[in-house]
């Protein structure tokens, strides 16, 4: 592709910046799906490039991503220094290994594992990955068990909601694994600890329960299922652990539900798994899985790789990938402490509820949660509201930069259609006025469209 830059006396390319990409180009444009003939000026390509992204919406008003969206300026320069670190080399880049088996016991500790100074666990790049090497041990660990019994190993299956996450759905696929859903029913939209304990058999690996559903923000009963498996063991002789996803909810309840017990003080709890990169307040992507101790992860899972001079464990999908992440979750536990985590996601949940609570009073919209579990919560239309969709509402408030997801439900409930407001940090009591504001603006519109529809339609029917 042709270019002309303005040139100097010594006929050395000078770049003027102040020139819109455009003038550079001679009007041609640039191509999206094909290399380009030769360079463009690093200036000039990230003009581009920047220009585009401008479309994108504003992070700071998505209220449908759980996905840190602002870290301090110390965090991001700690992550810049550390983008060139191949975290799977820890022999060229120990003290980022010793980093991350700090976060390790960290995560231990805070999730009461018996003994935290011998954790069991690894970073990965979010929590799906995370929760497929839980469900692999748990598969692992059944196999052996049947194994020894002299039982067949060929149909595992694993118990959980159907508002679990995708990552689960890939999970069962690629490792044929058969997944045991429990509906949703009426205004049951969890995992219950009777329905978990009717889909279970011998050859259950395991039961998932989710803190903190992405449907409604609403904690599973991990302890009420943990002792509803007590019960069925005591019955059956069945064996059937719990995997916690608490790809939310692990980095909210240590520090806002001090009492509710979800993690490792259950015995049968055997491994939990975290995003990092959602209420662990970093920026995509890291995640976490911890494992109630070294029994609770087969051996033969972990694998020794002699990777650039030295023989070392890993266990993870995947192989090379930066430390920026990992170091930036350090930050956040060195900086924050217990008492800053506890600061962030109460002020987090504060704002939820006081949000939830304002759009409750507007008139036209029924709570299906408050807030109250994570600073999560969802809410339909009023019963007798038919003029307008939630998807209306969505799409209105794009207008004014919001991004306000509506959805319907799973099966069973998919005459349900809500919208989902996801207060992370960054998201204050000022942003949620804005949002009342620009929510009352909105429906005010809908009611006057509708009502001009409504009249149109009645002066056709009188003229015919």
């Amino acid at each position: 592709m042709p270019l002309k830059h303005p040139q100097t006396s010594n006929g050395s390319t000078n770049v003027n910046l102040s020139l819109p990409p455009v003038s550079m180009l001679e009007g041609e444009r640039v191509p999206r799906h094909t290399l380009p003939k030769g360079e463009l000026p690093p200036d000039v390509a990230y003009q581009i490039i920047h220009d585009e992204l401008m479309i994108d919406g504003n992070a700071r008003l998505n209220l449908a991503t759980f996905v840190t969206t602002w870290m301090e300026p110390q965090a991001r320069s700690l992550m810049d220094e550390c983008l060139d670190k191949n975290m799977i080399d820890k022999d060229e880049y120990p003290q980022t290994a010793e980093i991350e088996t700090r976060c390790v016991n960290i995560l231990s500790t805070l999730w009461h594992a018996p003994d935290a100074v011998q954790a069991t666990g690894c970073s990965t790049t979010g929590s799906s990955e995370a929760a497929m090497l839980g469900g692999l041990a748990l598969k692992r660990r059944w196999q052996h068990k049947r194994e020894a019994q002299g039982k067949p190993t060929d149909k595992p299956n694993l118990v959980m909601g159907i508002n679990v996450q995708v990552c689960w759905e890939k999970f069962a696929n690629y490792w044929d694994v058969e997944m045991r859903l429990v509906p949703m029913e009426g205004d049951r939209f969890t995992l219950s600890a009777e329905e978990a304990v009717k889909r279970c058999g011998e050859n259950t690996i395991g039961v998932v329960a989710i803190l903190g559903s992405t449907f409604d923000g609403s904690y599973e009963p991990v302890e009420e299922i943990c002792a509803a498996l007590d019960q069925y063991e005591s019955d059956t002789g069945i064996d059937v652990p719990v995997h916690v996803d608490g790809a939310s909810g692990a980095f909210v309840a240590p520090f806002v539900d001090p009492d509710l017990k979800w993690d490792f003080q259950l015995p049968r709890v055997a491994s939990i798994n975290a995003s990092g990169h959602k209420y662990g307040l970093v920026y995509p992507g890291v995640g976490w899985v911890v494992w109630r101790d070294a029994d609770a992860l087969p051996e033969e899972l972990i694998f020794w790789v002699n990777y650039l001079g030295d023989n070392m464990p890993t266990f993870a999908l995947n192989f090379s990938r930066p430390g920026a992440q990992v170091v930036a979750q350090y930050y956040n536990f060195l900086r924050l402490g217990f008492g800053g985590y506890a600061a962030v996601q109460g002020y987090a949940r504060e704002v939820a509820t006081r949000l939830a609570g304002e759009i409750e009073k507007l008139g036209p919209f029924e709570l299906l949660t408050r807030g109250d579990a994570l600073p999560v919560f969802a809410f339909k239309l009023a019963d007798g509201i038919d003029h307008y969709t939630v998807f209306d509402l969505s799409n209105a408030l794009r207008a004014r930069g919001w991004q306000l997801p509506a959805y319907t439900f799973p099966k069973n409930r998919t005459d349900l259609a809500a919208l989902r407001v996801v207060v992370r940090r960054g998201v204050t009591h000022d942003l949620s006025d804005l949002l009342i504001s620009d929510i009352k603006r909105e429906l005010a519109v809908l009611d006057k469209q509708s009502a001009a529809v409504h009249t149109s339609e009645n002066s056709t029917s009188f003229h015919h």
